[in-house]
């Protein structure tokens, strides 16, 4: 029942946007696309948010040289990725190209959603930054290539300087905790965490956990999340979480750049936009505290787009994804808060004065860490997360929380 629901309402949806839409979104005024040969038609999943509204800004001139009409399909994180998975059950789906959270591509990749793009004659760009290029690839890294990176997330820290002073210690965990628990004593929030189940709290948890030398699984592939480094991380961000509080996303934002909470991981499309950004940044520690050796924290999470397998323009879609990814495009889109992925923004030096930003954006992404590889990500987002929330929520103990996640993601590992 709640696919079928789900299938009517995109549907609909489809429909409506369908009439609605046309080039009249880009700043440049073209024309609509109804304007030209209707036999031409592209439809885009796109994130929500920034993410779609950059894609309407820029589309007209691509609907122009390739007289084609663009709809975007704009739905929020968790309806994107089940929509996805929808519309690839059909032989005709209603989508040609879609955007991707890089952690659920081996997923699509299992399930046949994408188009192999090195089979439709696509040749590797080297101007990507490297990190966000091999995220297209199955097997990761160096498979065919199944999409192209459309924005550079990676998640940073994110603060108040009013709260933290100009020059705050970051460099470790421990001098974060001290500094929160500073913050604490004069009525301010000092952590903020994202503590939501699934995707917001895994995320928000998971740089803690590598900085303490803990992970989800090995080199194998085995599950080890049952050890000391996990319980160390935990009862430490549970002692995080007593300087702040907990937050959806749009409020954690507000509840930085506002002054209510002095510090918060985050991506960067939620704090910067096309004037700047709306917090200070620094990266994530590595160090668990000063002594410590610094390892790899800095979680990649770039938006992918990719051309879908029943797409029936599948030579069209791939010009498009081309173009939306193209530097061109990337510099437009900063006005609109895009995030770059290649090199040649991130190094241009007449960029970098109007968004001096992106150095630690460009550094984050370079010595990043990216997410498990695995095709069931997503659904071990939401048993970790569900346990993860019932810790911080002091339902129960720490050791119950890691013996109960590491069954849970065994029992889906054996599936």
């Amino acid at each position: 029942m709640k696919k079928k629901l789900l299938g009517i309402t995109l549907t609909i949806l489809i429909c409506i946007m369908s009439f609605s839409c046309s080039g009249s979104d880009s700043p440049s005024g073209s024309k609509s696309g109804s304007d030209k040969n209707p036999g031409s038609k592209l439809t885009i999943a796109a994130r929500s948010g920034s993410h779609a509204d950059i894609i309407n800004a820029v589309k007209a001139n691509f609907e122009s040289s390739n007289k084609c009409e663009i709809t975007v399909i704009a739905l929020e994180g968790s309806q994107l990725h089940d929509s996805i998975l929808h519309e690839a059950e059909s032989e005709n789906g209603s989508y040609d190209i879609i955007m991707i959270d890089d952690p659920l591509m081996p997923e699509y990749i299992e399930k046949d959603v994408l188009c192999n793009l090195t089979k439709l004659g696509y040749m590797d760009d080297e101007d990507f930054v490297e990190k966000s290029r091999l995220l297209g690839k199955d097997p990761y890294p160096l498979g065919a290539t199944y999409s192209l990176p459309f924005s550079g997330n990676v998640q940073l820290i994110f603060y108040n300087s009013a709260l933290t002073g100009e020059n705050p210690d970051l460099t470790n965990w421990q001098s974060i905790l001290q500094l929160c628990q500073s913050v604490n004593t004069t009525g301010k929030k000092g952590y903020a965490v994202r503590g939501q189940t699934g995707n917001p709290i895994v995320s928000d948890f998971l740089p803690i956990l590598w900085a303490f030398g803990g992970d989800i699984f090995d080199e194998y592939n085995h599950v080890i999340l049952d050890s000391h480094e996990s319980r160390d991380a935990l009862s430490f961000y549970c002692e995080l979480y007593k300087t702040g509080d907990n937050y959806e996303k749009n409020d954690l934002i507000d509840a930085i750049t506002n002054g209510d909470a002095a510090i918060a991981l985050g991506w960067p499309s939620w704090f910067i936009s096309g004037t700047g950004s709306q917090a200070e940044i620094a990266q994530i520690p590595g160090k668990k505290d000063s002594t410590a050796s610094a390892l790899s924290t800095g979680e990649i999470g770039n938006w992918l787009l990719g051309v879908t397998s029943n797409s029936s323009n599948k030579e069209l879609a791939l010009e498009c994804i081309k173009y939306l990814t193209s530097a061109d495009v990337q510099k437009k889109a900063l006005e609109y808060g895009g995030i770059p992925t290649r090199k040649s923004i991130f190094r241009n030096k007449d960029i970098l004065a109007s968004y001096p930003f992106f150095e630690a954006i460009y550094s984050g992404t370079n010595n990043s860490r990216v997410r498990p590889r695995t095709t069931k990500w997503s659904r071990i987002e939401d048993v970790f997360g569900a346990e993860l929330v019932k810790c911080i929520n002091g339902e129960q103990s720490i050791d119950e929380t890691i013996i109960k996640s590491q069954a849970a993601i065994e029992n889906l590992a054996i599936e």
